[in-house]
């Protein structure tokens, strides 16, 4: 693959953090697969679905993900026969962090900008390698159409993120938890701009609508509301299988598929830091 000015830069800073003990490898197609493939889970909205489940053999290229009376939002196509594939890496990396196209137009919701810009430079570079292997997938999906305001930005530029050492840890599984998986987004409040995180960060509560009905996200803190009273392998269970521990199956949109894929490490790294959750009851 052609080494491409972003890339290039990425990993002259990557080499840099590098230099300090327990930092995290360089930009890779095997981090950004995993991420993009497993707790990232970019499928959820990017493939579209056939009567089985995600059609792999369209993966990547674009869908309608919600229609409700704020948005109409279509996931684009990503492949590399998508409009991304015309855009330089810097360029797609800043969509992905900051939510803005080249021409400076918004990305709009569901995409968890408030998340996504904590993604280390080095995963957003794994992440675009990754995206370049891609087989391009023919499809070109209508643009979102939303009927409320999009803010003029999501935050200042982001100019550089460093990453965080993998490890059972605290630190990682908030990182996991949050730019990796959003999880924090989902099951934390939603208010007037945005979800609650410096206040009821994972209190759960925030309904999602769809085909199976409405999903309530849980209260992911220590409290006896939320996870107190789970054991860490029942946790597990429920992020990557779907299944509470009295056998009942819980409904999308968690991507329980996506979340499957973490590894064993990282899952502990993600529930340590959902037990370090001030706790907080249910409103």
């Amino acid at each position: 693959m052609q080494t491409t000015p972003m890339l290039a830069a990425l990993s002259l800073a990557a080499a840099t953090i590098l230099a300090a003990p327990g930092a995290q490898a360089k930009p890779s197609l095997e981090r950004g697969s995993y991420l993009v493939r497993g707790p990232g889970g970019c499928g959820n909205c990017h493939t579209p679905f056939g009567a089985a489940g995600p059609d792999m053999a369209r993966e990547l290229s674009g869908r309608l993900v919600d229609d409700n009376p704020a948005f109409t939002a279509h996931a684009p196509n990503i492949t590399p026969a998508g409009a991304v594939g015309g855009w330089s890496d810097a360029e797609l990396g800043r969509a992905i962090r900051e939510g803005l196209r080249p021409d400076g137009s918004l990305i709009g919701p569901p995409m968890p900008f408030s998340m996504y810009r904590g993604l280390s430079d080095d995963d957003v570079a794994s992440i675009v390698m990754f995206l370049r292997t891609l087989a391009p997938v023919e499809n070109e999906e209508p643009k979102s159409v939303y009927r409320i305001p999009l803010p003029p930005a999501y935050g200042p530029p982001v100019t550089s993120v460093a990453g965080i050492a993998p490890a059972v840890s605290v630190e990682y599984g908030a990182y996991l938890a949050g730019p990796v998986s959003h999880c924090m987004e989902c099951h934390t409040p939603m208010g007037d701009k945005g979800p609650m995180l410096d206040t009821d960060l994972g209190r759960g509560g925030f309904e999602f609508p769809g085909p199976w009905g409405v999903s309530v996200a849980s209260n992911l803190t220590s409290h006896a509301d939320g996870l107190a009273g789970y054991t860490d392998a029942e946790i597990a269970t429920m992020i990557t299988k779907g299944v509470r521990p009295d056998g009942s199956q819980m409904h999308p949109p968690m991507p329980y598929g996506y979340l499957a894929s973490f590894t064993d490490d990282d899952l502990k790294a993600v529930i340590l830091y959902l037990r370090s959750l001030p706790p907080l009851p249910d409103k």
